[in-house]
Formats: C-alpha cells, sequence, structure tokens
C-alpha cells in the first residue's frame, strides 16, 4: 500500500496475529509430542524402545504423507470456498483430534489419529495463500518472514514445552495442544475476515487440481515458478539431513548428550527467528528478492560444509549462524512466486508448494539416516560421518545454480489481475500495513518462512 493508506484497525492486525498463530501452532502441534511420542507408543503396546521406534517412523512417514496428500486439496478448497473457513475447519479439527489422541487406548488409534492431524495441520498452505491476498507484492517477503518466525518459535518451544509437561504426565502434551487448537479456532471464529472476495473465488472445485500431482502440473504453466519451486524442494530436502540425523551425529562425532543437543537446536531456532524476524525486513528494501535469494542459498551450504567436516564441536557450533542465514533465500522466493501466479490461484500454488515439502519430507529422512549409517558401519566406502550434511550441501549448491537461472529469466512485468483489487483498499488493506509496524511483539515482527 502507499503511505496514505490508513493506519491497520485492531481487526486487522488480529487477523494477521491470527494467521502467525495458526502457523505457529502448526509447528507447535507438531514439536510438542517429539519428546512423549515414543514413551507413549511403548506404553500402549508394552514393548521395547526398538519396537516403538519402528511405529514412530511409521506414524512420522504417514503425517507427512497426509500433508502431502491434502496440502493442495485444502489449497484448492480455499480458492472456491474462502481462506476463512478452510483455516477454522482445520483448527478445530486439530483440537478434536489431538482429545482423541490424548485419550486413545490403543497405538492404532494413535496412528489414525495422527493422520487426521497431518490433514489439519496442512492449513500452512491456505495461510500463506491468505498473506497473498492481503498484502501488496513488495511487502510479502517480509509477511513470510513473520510466517517464517512463527515457524522457529513452534520449533524452539514445541519439543521443550512436550518434554516438560511429558515429565509430569505423558497424555499432558495432547490436552495442551488441544486446547490451544480450540482457543485459536474461538479466537479466530470471531476476529478473522474473509481475505478472498467472492468474486475472486474459483468458479468450482477441480478435484485435477486438488490432487497433490494435479496441483504440480500448475508449476509447470509457469517456468519461472517451476524452477523457484524446485528450489524450494531442495531446501526442504537438505533441511531433513538435520532433523534425521543431528542427535546421532552429535553423539557420534562430539559426545553431546540430550541436554547439548537440547540447547544447540534453542541456538538454531534463535538464529532462525532473527533472521527471518529481524534481518529479512531490514534487508529486503535494501537488496531486493534476486540478491537475498542468491546471498541466501551459498550461505547456507557454508553452513552444512561447516557441519560435514567439522571434527570438533566448537567448529560445528561456527556453522549453525551461516545455516540459519541461508533463511534470508526462502522468503524473496516465495514471494516472487506468488507474483507471477494468478489471485484465484495462490491457494493451488500454496497447496502445491506444501505438497513439495511433504514430499521432502517422505524421503529425506531415510535418505539421510541410511547416508549416515552406512558410512559410520565396518562396510563404509570411507568413514564419513557428516555424509549427510555435505549432500545437503551440494542439494544446495544445485539449487543455487538453478535459482539464478529463474531469478534471470522471471517475468518483471506485474499481471494485471495480480495488482491489488479494489476489494482490499476498504477493510483488509491496511492489514499488508501491519508487516511493517512494531505491532506484534518484538520477537514476532515480520520480516519475511
Amino acid at each position: 500500500m502507499d503511505s496514505a493508506s490508513p493506519a491497520p484497525s485492531s481487526r486487522q492486525k488480529a487477523a494477521f496475529a491470527f494467521i502467525f498463530v495458526t502457523v505457529m501452532l502448526d509447528m507447535l502441534a507438531f514439536g510438542i509430542i517429539i519428546p512423549v511420542l515414543p514413551h507413549l507408543i511403548v506404553e500402549l503396546i508394552g514393548g521395547s524402545m526398538a519396537q516403538a521406534a519402528v511405529w514412530v517412523g511409521a506414524i512420522s512417514t504417514m503425517f507427512m504423507l497426509m500433508q502431502f496428500i491434502f496440502s493442495p486439496v485444502q489449497g484448492t478448497l480455499s480458492d472456491r470456498f474462502g481462506r476463512r473457513t478452510v483455516i477454522l475447519i482445520s483448527s478445530f479439527g486439530l483440537g478434536v483430534d489431538f482429545i482423541v489422541i490424548a485419550l486413545a487406548p490403543t497405538v492404532w488409534l494413535l496412528f489414525v489419529g495422527r493422520l487426521v492431524s497431518g490433514i489439519c495441520a496442512a492449513s500452512f498452505s491456505t495461510a500463506n495463500a491468505y498473506i497473498a491476498d492481503i498484502v501488496p507484492r513488495e511487502k510479502r517477503a517480509a509477511a513470510y518472514g513473520a510466517l517464517g518466525a512463527a515457524f522457529a518459535i513452534g520449533f524452539i518451544t514445541g519439543p521443550a514445552l512436550g518434554g516438560l509437561l511429558g515429565h509430569i504426565s505423558i497424555r499432558l502434551p495432547f490436552w495442551v495442544a488441544a486446547g490451544l487448537s480450540l482457543i485459536n479456532f474461538c479466537y479466530g471464529f470471531f476476529v478473522l475476515p474473509e481475505s478472498l472476495p467472492a468474486e475472486r473465488r474459483s468458479k468450482r472445485f477441480d478435484w485435477s487440481h486438488a490432487n497433490p500431482f494435479g496441483a504440480l502440473v500448475l508449476l509447470r504453466r509457469y517456468p519461472q515458478v517451476f524452477a523457484l519451486a524446485s528450489v524450494y524442494f531442495l531446501i526442504n530436502l537438505a533441511q531433513f539431513s538435520l532433523n534425521s540425523t543431528y542427535v546421532l551425529y552429535a553423539d557420534y562425532r562430539y559426545g553431546w548428550g540430550t541436554q547439548a543437543v537440547g540447547y544447540t537446536l534453542a541456538f538454531v531456532g534463535l538464529c532462525s527467528g532473527i533472521v527471518q524476524a529481524v534481518l529479512v525486513r531490514r534487508l529486503m528494501p535494501k537488496l531486493g528478492e534476486r540478491r537475498m535469494i542468491m546471498i541466501g542459498l551459498p550461505l547456507c551450504v557454508v553452513g552444512y560444509l561447516f557441519f560435514g567436516f567439522s571434527s570438533v564441536g566448537w567448529m560445528f557450533l561456527v556453522g549453525i549462524p551461516f545455516l540459519c542465514l541461508g533463511g534470508l533465500s526462502g522468503p524473496p522466493a516465495q514471494a516472487l512466486m506468488t507474483q507471477q501466479v494468478d489471485p484465484h490461484e495462490q491457494g493451488r500454488l500454496q497447496g502445491a508448494l506444501s505438497s513439495l515439502a511433504s514430499l521432502a519430507g517422505i524421503f529425506g529422512p531415510a535418505l539421510f539416516a541410511n547416508l549416515f549409517g552406512l558410512f559410520i558401519s565396518d562396510h563404509a566406502p570411507v568413514h564419513l560421518p557428516g555424509i549427510a550434511f555435505l549432500l545437503a550441501a551440494l542439494l544446495l549448491a544445485a539449487a543455487t545454480v538453478l535459482a539464478d537461472y529463474a531469478i534471470r529469466h522471471i517475468h518483471l512485468a506485474q499481471p494485471a489481475d495480480q495488482q491489488t483489487p479494489p476489494s482490499l483498499h476498504g477493510e483488509l488493506s491496511p492489514i499488508a500495513d501491519v508487516v511493517t509496524h512494531d505491532h506484534l511483539p518484538h520477537h514476532q515482527q515480520e520480516s519475511s518462512p
């Protein structure tokens, strides 16, 4: 919006804050069960931790599979029926499902509950589409940075809160997650306005667009978006090198226990939050989307190289800021993609991107964990504990080359139908200014996940 735009109303601030909280709760709901889920499974099956590990792997894979399948479904539904309805149903469904999980008497009911959680937690794609609806092109990277900060906050607090609550009762984290989701639903029911006017919605719900592979066809219609989406996939795939091997790697190479691992994960989350909530907003006006992307990706490569080659713990810690600075590339890339897609297809775009991230989550953990196990085994072609991180660095080097190609050929002109619609100049348009003011708590101020 221009400088003449009126100050954001309390209702508009609350709408943006609700999207922020929704994303944070999705991540919190994912992280809060990490410390307690294996123990709950052991309790339910009456077996060993080894048997529980099999169930944990199956549940994690199926959770990501549900995300892969239903992210485009939610995105397409939001294009047809509006963002508000889909977000509220997801929040309500997530709350009810956590109650079911908290009461689950068998591991199979727990398994089914996590499948439903994966479906409901797919609302992240709709939240991204909401931001694309209400925030002008030049401020979208800052807005996506706010969502990235929400992701980081959930990543920091989720496992810590789950461990604290689980020490009191192994089922208490699920009750707390249920309460937070249901409170979020009630809050959103009264304060969240619809961001997609009826005249800008899709005329019908098309199943060919809603299935994950059909949603990806959308990306092929926009060549530069397809290239940037491929970069997005490579970034997410590389990230699972850290998710799937870090605990074992830190113990094997540095002798770090659970406390040291927890501190370093908190450090990762803190650095990520600073990058997403502060640096992107401050650097975007000076550098622009394209330079931010081409600065962030090489820094991420450096971070993974530190991880892979560090023989002592302090060198590994040096790599964390580099890795987190790589987060400078994500929000501007996402903003560029929204600028190339028609307004009535923003939900499909975000659904397709969420599906790509989920697809990385289906295959990434097994890929990196098996590589780590192979290269520390007696059958290893060479002893290389950091192989997972070195492969991640290679993937991001390829992503850098691909991103350079994409941004050199991306369409610079603003499509006519991408201009801010008249319906957003009234009640909703000032929401965009929220991302450039200090309306959220200081650690949640926007700047561009």
